[in-house]
């Protein structure tokens, strides 16, 4: 069984839920859903196993870059990298009303 990876919620408020994901080697975040459409923000590269009730998919990713997720979808995601891997998940609780 692999090992989890350490998960750090950095801000959790009314309108967002910004978690920290650190993988080792062979780490895995263990089956989970967001509840909220998300932003994934790598930061740092790696190769990644991303599995869903559909099957398994392997994505490369790019410290800097960023892609976003719907909310809803039942995954796994393990670190098929040499070395630790570090990405940020923005989730979206509520979309903006224009105040600052």
């Amino acid at each position: 069984m692999a090992s989890k990876a350490t998960v750090t919620v950095l801000l959790d408020n009314e309108r967002t839920l910004i978690k920290e994901w650190r993988f080792r080697p062979g780490d895995e975040t263990g089956w989970h859903r967001h509840d909220y459409d998300f932003v994934v923000l790598p930061r740092t590269h790696g190769r990644l196993s991303l599995v869903t009730q559909d099957g398994e998919s392997h994505r490369d990713i790019v410290g800097g870059s960023c892609y976003t997720r719907c909310a809803g979808i039942e995954h796994n995601v393990t670190n098929l990298s040499e070395h630790d891997v570090v990405i940020l998940d923005v989730e979206l609780k509520t979309p903006s009303n224009g105040s600052k």
